[in-house]
């Protein structure tokens, strides 16, 4: 049973979704494929930098298997990546193989009756792309766009929703801003160039899209923190205030007219003092949140954060998919609790207006989290590494009723 922190009150509530309500999980094609050797990570890797993702869960291999429990767990919908870097190793040169590959994939979902949220850019570059400069350089932003259009191209037809790029925000700070991600730049100026760059990798990708399936439906999947600040300083009430808007909405204030739908990835909230207000905040936050399973799960799991997400998405007037909700948990002691209280504010969020329509659980397997490595455990399935063998944990079951049902019972907050 969840207390509310504010009032301690708690009721038993069931609550009922939309019909059509979409749900599912989610994935990317680095964490879980294995053996990505084009990419900037796998070199990255390679050099002795973190653990190595190896063959990660093989799901390459294994993706009709990895299908079927999401279909066995009442799962309709299903969020992947396709890596450009198999699909174009080289600059300039496709591979039929691989483009063949994805349409099984992408097949495979459709005969199971799964929809598909298909994101073109999941973190990885390709090498050759990379040493260009990557997204630091606004001049290579016409490979990415040729790589959409490809992909609009070839797989138009099988895919429901594109996510255009993940996180953009969380790339350029981890990539630029603090340097624990390839290719391990510490410069502000550069994680900025970086971050607006992505917003017009996302408006090409847009257009893109539109211009091969003009009924399509695209859109960013944007990580977004509840952010507090308890304090009386003024001078942090404004600034908190300025960099929540920064933080949450400057991608679709950038970005207005060039999305159908809004992709929210919702994990942590800040809790922001005078103290903590620095360059290092998002990495430490993403460190705790990484590790909160060896910690206790910490004062991340804060599920009334994503009404206060969601709530103040209301002024786009646009559909909202949940594209990323999870928490590190190896021995499932708390995730059937984290699924069942962030549904619930998700569902008073709907209540009052938000055109909620999905919910894509983080993640459907165990994988490879970055540089984390395998240690945290944030799949629905757990996968044993040295067997790949797969089991379904006792959490995914009640997600499963949820997904069965389209409602949530459960005693939760009471809002306050």
């Amino acid at each position: 049973m969840i207390a509310s922190s504010k009032t301690g009150l708690k009721s038993n509530l069931s609550k009922r979704f939309p019909q059509g309500f979409l749900w599912g999980s989610a994935s990317s094609a680095h964490q879980v494929e294995g053996n990505n050797v084009g990419s900037d990570w796998w070199s990255w890797e390679e050099g002795g930098c973190l653990e190595s993702s190896g063959v990660a869960c093989d799901h390459y291999h294994r993706f009709e298997e990895d299908f079927d429990l999401a279909k066995s767990l009442n799962q309709n919908a299903h969020r992947l990546s396709i890596e450009w870097a198999r699909i174009e190793p080289e600059e300039g040169r496709w591979d039929g193989e691989e483009i063949k590959h994805y349409r099984q994939v992408l097949d495979s979902l459709r005969s199971r009756g799964i929809k598909s949220f298909v994101s073109l850019w999941h973190f990885t570059l390709p090498l050759w792309f990379a040493q260009k400069g990557g997204f630091e350089k606004a001049s290579n932003l016409k490979y990415f766009e040729r790589f959409v259009r490809l992909c609009a191209r070839e797989f138009g037809e099988k895919v429901n929703f594109w996510i255009t790029v993940n996180e953009p925000l969380g790339y350029a700070w981890s990539a630029y801003g603090v340097g624990f991600w390839p290719p391990q730049k510490k410069h502000l100026a550069s994680a900025f160039r970086v971050y607006f760059n992505l917003v017009r990798a996302h408006r090409k990708a847009y257009r893109a899209i539109k211009g091969v399936i003009p009924r399509a439906e695209a859109g960013p999947a944007l990580n977004m923190a509840a952010i507090h600040y308890h304090g009386k300083n003024p001078l942090m009430v404004l600034g908190v205030r300025s960099f929540e808007r920064f933080f949450n909405r400057s991608f679709l204030f950038l970005s207005r007219g060039f999305f159908d739908f809004i992709g929210v990835n919702y994990y942590f909230h800040h809790d922001l003092s005078l103290n903590s207000f620095s360059l290092e905040v998002n990495k430490k936050l993403a460190e705790q949140m990484m590790l909160m399973e060896k910690k206790g799960h910490g004062s991340f799991f804060y599920p009334r954060g994503l009404y206060e997400v969601l709530i103040k998405l209301k002024k786009y007037r646009k559909p909202v998919y949940i594209t990323e909700n999870g928490i590190a948990d190896a021995k499932d002691k708390i995730r059937e609790k984290f699924i069942v209280g962030h549904l619930s504010w998700a569902h008073k969020a709907l209540g009052e207006g938000i055109d909620l329509r999905g919910y894509l659980h983080w993640s459907l397997t165990d994988n490879f989290e970055w540089a984390f490595g395998f240690k945290p455990r944030f799949g629905l399935v757990e996968i044993d590494y040295k067997t790949l063998k797969r089991r379904v944990r006792p959490s995914a079951q009640v997600y499963a009723q949820v997904c069965k049902t389209n409602t949530v019972v459960s005693d939760v907050q009471k809002p306050a």
